[in-house]
């Protein structure tokens, strides 16, 4: 099984080294002093107490890899539409993509019926850069729950977790999305392939659309703004909001919103990743956790003021700080002259 980690950071190198150890043929897309430290001592993970290192192809440009049978794209959802055009090298006639990312995923409604049938998601995808050059059918769904970090180049920290749930979009278990499971189950990760891959994406992005932007603007930690009033009862209206949003358009939620926030109380003290990006002055992974969700709103005619209100402030302090990334105004243009069909 050939599988290339394309943007192997904290997320990809865990599951690289995991499934090179477990004697998958991995290669890595990664860049800068994390790529030459790769290249040149392996990629370590601390996990359990021990590290963990092993040795494989690692590149910047994926024309040095080949074609593959999987390609686990685990950027960040700018990031990944950045990249779209740069992975064609990876794909074959069978090769499967799997999005490992935060988020509404840009293939979202591929395989629905209806009147959601095939639509696109601008603000995940302007223009339909990657519906257009990976292409929807090649997806496997997948919603990724452990914590890692990168704690010097080449260097992976494992905190927690080791669930990746997988799905295909047409709701079918496919021998491809099996066979994937299969080989990270032997890799010590729990890859349960799941029927209805949205539910899973909703209930992580139900959190991810409030405690991120709320703790970004405010610089507080998970269980300040889950426990005290003002953050959670403004978490609580954010979440009653996409929930309306997410039934409307088939969502099946499986817990309700008091424990949802109860849930994310009891992981403690812990700076989301949305924080932790503006502490480090790195771009904001806004528009897949939140800018989507009032899209969607839109689309299905649900108000959202609530989600409208922290949107703009998390917008407007990204840019006045640097971090908000804006996709190119062609692109933008083109997008809202009618790109959706």
């Amino acid at each position: 099984m050939k599988v290339c980690i394309y943007g192997a950071g904290a997320i990809g190198g865990y599951i690289g080294v995991m499934m090179k150890l477990a004697g998958a043929d991995v290669s890595l897309v990664a860049r800068g002093a994390h790529l030459e430290a790769i290249n040149r001592d392996g990629l370590k993970l601390q996990i359990g107490g021990e590290e963990k290192v092993a040795k494989m192809p690692a590149s910047k440009d994926p024309a040095d890899l080949g074609p593959q049978d999987y390609v686990i794209v685990a950027l960040k959802a700018h990031q990944a539409w950045e990249s779209a055009e740069q992975m064609k090298p990876l794909l074959g006639p069978n090769t499967a993509v799997v999005t490992a990312q935060n988020g509404l995923p840009w293939w979202y409604f591929y395989g629905f019926e209806g009147q959601y049938a095939n639509r696109r998601i601008e603000s995940v995808d302007p223009g339909g850069r990657q519906w257009n050059a990976i292409g929807p059918e090649r997806i496997i769904g997948c919603t990724v729950y452990p914590a890692t970090e990168i704690i010097a180049p080449g260097v992976v920290k494992h905190i927690s977790g080791d669930k990746f749930g997988l799905g295909e979009p047409n709701r079918k278990v496919t021998e491809r999305a099996t066979k994937l499971s299969e080989m990270m189950e032997k890799s010590g990760l729990k890859a349960p392939v799941m029927p209805e891959i949205r539910n899973d994406i909703w209930l992580k992005l139900w959190g991810n659309l409030c405690f991120n932007p709320i703790s970004a603007l405010t610089r507080a930690t998970l269980d300040i703004v889950a426990t005290e009033p003002g953050t959670r009862d403004l978490s609580r209206n954010m979440m009653l909001e996409a929930e309306k949003i997410g039934r409307r358009i088939g969502v099946h939620f499986r817990v309700d919103v008091e424990k949802r926030i109860n849930g994310a109380a009891r992981v403690g003290a812990h700076k989301t990743s949305m924080l932790q990006d503006l502490e480090r002055g790195r771009p904001l992974e806004l528009d897949a956790l939140l800018t989507s969700v009032q899209e969607l709103g839109r689309l299905a005619e649900v108000e959202t003021p609530y989600i409208d209100a922290v949107l703009a402030l998390t917008q407007q302090m990204g840019r006045s700080l640097g971090v908000y990334p804006t996709f190119p105004d062609a692109v933008i243009n083109e997008a809202a002259e009618g790109a959706i069909d």
